[in-house]
């Protein structure tokens, strides 16, 4: 009897112990599911309180740019991303770009503007660095990330620097795109993958897929994840945006442990309840709410803020913002949009008034160049034509029609409309 009452008593002893173990194993089990939501009371509605226009960034690349001195190097792109290195240089990335070198004006249409031939060397990819005092130096040689053997071509898109093997490097998202037709003109979207670059150098060292969408039969419903990423508590929130035949786009987000970028297994994609290998939007309802394919996001004070443009009916023209106290949503807005300054065109504007075809798209905020209460943002301009051919002979005409340009945001507590 007596072992039977110790063996008893040792049972009795274990099961507050296995009850407790069992308690934290599904309270960490929650944890991973749930999405990110922090429960910071200074969560609320947040926005653009005011903004202006930063001269001095859009002066330094159409310096650069318009330098003829230069025959091999960047004189226009779009997709403008940035990362800091750990030396303190610069480094941009960007995706379609054109190369060699600006004419001096007149040019053969009598435009008082730098002008570039129609056969200037034309890739799909380059990267552009600054020194240390913030002076664009140098273009790498480009493209910096080579097609694919399929035919395919690569936007890079969001960067980070990571430890690997007990020595920093650059991870940089990409973009794989394919020729396609109709709503594709601008590429078929097939994959996203994952570029590792040296340092100090920037050599490019290998490129790991992360997700491949080749087999998702409709092109409108594949994702590439990468446009922006943000950090916070141990994780890199990765967002990206299906590829729609519509102006709006639907948002998605995934998560990686911060230094896990070339991991694919690391991956993890909100699927609406929680982290796991399927994926659902966040984001968009296909008509008035939603997204460009590209845009970018920011935490300020316990509130993430989404900047987009061609959302509803504000067009390519304008930049809004939503807000969420988590990755995964809810998001709130769209709130009021501002109209960032566009290059006029002797041709087409009159009286002060914007050209009508003169577009700006994929705004992405700038962390590193940001600060005090700051936050730079860049978007891209381009030129709006149903013919490609007349589309690129007007961003060789004028050149500034297809660089970045840069606003400089100040966010603050907003009202819900």
């Amino acid at each position: 009897m007596r072992g039977h009452e110790r063996e008893s008593t040792r049972r009795s002893r274990r099961g507050p112990w296995i009850a407790l173990l069992a308690a934290l194993v599904l309270i960490l089990i929650t944890l991973v599911a749930l999405p990110d939501r922090e429960g910071d009371e200074r969560c609320g509605p947040r926005g653009v309180t005011s903004w202006s226009a930063d001269t001095r960034l859009t002066g330094e690349f159409a310096r650069y740019g318009d330098d003829a001195e230069r025959v091999d190097d960047w004189t226009g792109g779009d997709g403008t991303h940035s990362v800091r290195l750990p030396d303190g240089r610069l480094l941009w990335l960007f995706s379609d770009t054109y190369l060699g070198a600006v004419n001096r004006p007149p040019n053969p249409a009598g435009q008082s503007h730098p002008w570039r031939t129609a056969d200037a060397p034309f890739v799909r990819n380059s990267a552009v660095v600054t020194d240390r005092s913030g002076r664009l130096d140098r273009t790498l040689a480009a493209p910096l990330f080579p097609d694919t053997a399929a035919g395919e071509w690569r936007w890079p898109v969001a960067a980070r620097v990571e430890e690997s093997g007990g020595e920093k490097v650059v991870r940089v998202l990409l973009w794989t795109r394919a020729k396609g037709a109709g709503p594709y003109v601008y590429g078929v979207p097939n994959a996203t993958e994952v570029a590792t670059l040296s340092l100090p150098d920037l050599r490019l060292e290998g490129i790991t897929q992360v997700l491949d969408q080749r087999q998702v039969g409709d092109p409108a419903r594949r994702v590439l994840y990468g446009t922006t990423a943000v950090d916070h508590q141990g994780w890199t929130y990765v967002f990206g945006a299906d590829d729609g035949e519509k102006a709006v786009h639907r948002a998605y987000v995934a998560r990686v442990p911060v230094g896990r970028f070339s991991s694919p297994e690391a991956w993890r994609y909100w699927d609406g309840e929680r982290w796991g290998t399927r994926a659902a939007p966040v984001l968009g309802d296909g008509k008035q709410r939603g997204v460009g394919t590209a845009f970018t996001v920011v935490r300020d004070a316990g509130t993430y803020v989404l900047f987009t443009t061609a959302a509803g009916a504000e067009g390519l023209t304008k930049v809004t913002s939503y807000w969420a106290c988590s990755p995964s949503g809810p998001w709130h807005g769209p709130a009021k949009a501002f109209t960032p300054p566009l290059p006029r065109d002797a041709r087409d504007a009159r009286d002060g008034a914007t050209p009508s075809r003169t577009a700006a798209y994929n705004p992405q905020a700038h962390p590193a160049l940001s600060g005090g209460g700051r936050l730079v943002l860049s978007y891209d301009v381009n030129w709006l034509d149903a013919a490609p051919a007349a589309a690129q002979a007007e961003l060789s005409r004028n050149v500034s029609l297809y660089r970045p340009r840069f606003v400089s945001l100040r966010l603050g507590p907003l009202r819900e409309r």
